[in-house]
């Protein structure tokens, strides 16, 4: 990898180790595309946080069924497509973690996290797909 624009379509099973395997080869392409330490590091993060959702809340860890990944690398902008085979939910019903009645509830941290560290994050279909962007010098916006 070269800093020129890298595309790669993957599906691994519902297995959290090569969840860990697909973000290391994410992290040697945004390396290879100039991409700085915060930006790897938000990068990582929203998609370790996407992927254990996607393999322990909507594959429930069976391993008969896989995650579908889709990533762009450019200069510019990182781009990812994360489907699981699960029912999907509705984000909008997952508590906020920062309402005083739900601090101590374990639930929602994780997409709060992806929210703060990535430019645009969105669900679709029955929610078990999820799309997130991260623009070089991007902050998160408002849109989901």
């Amino acid at each position: 990898m070269s800093g020129d624009p890298f595309s790669e379509d993957v599906t691994i099973p519902s297995d959290l180790a090569e969840a860990h395997l697909l973000q290391n080869r994410i992290e040697a392409a945004l390396q290879a595309n100039g991409y700085d330490e915060h930006a790897i590091f938000a990068i990582k993060l929203a998609v370790e946080e996407a992927l254990v959702n996607a393999i322990k809340h909507g594959n429930q860890m069976d391993p008969d069924k896989r995650v579908h990944v889709n990533f762009q690398i450019t200069t510019e902008r990182f781009d990812v497509r994360i489907t699981d085979e699960g029912p999907g939910f509705n984000p909008d019903d997952v508590p906020d973690p920062t309402v005083d009645d739900n601090i101590e509830r374990p639930c929602g941290r994780g997409l709060l996290l992806i929210r703060g560290f990535m430019t645009e994050v969105m669900y679709h279909g029955r929610g078990n797909v999820v799309t997130m962007s991260k623009l070089r010098n991007g902050e998160p916006s408002a849109s989901e």
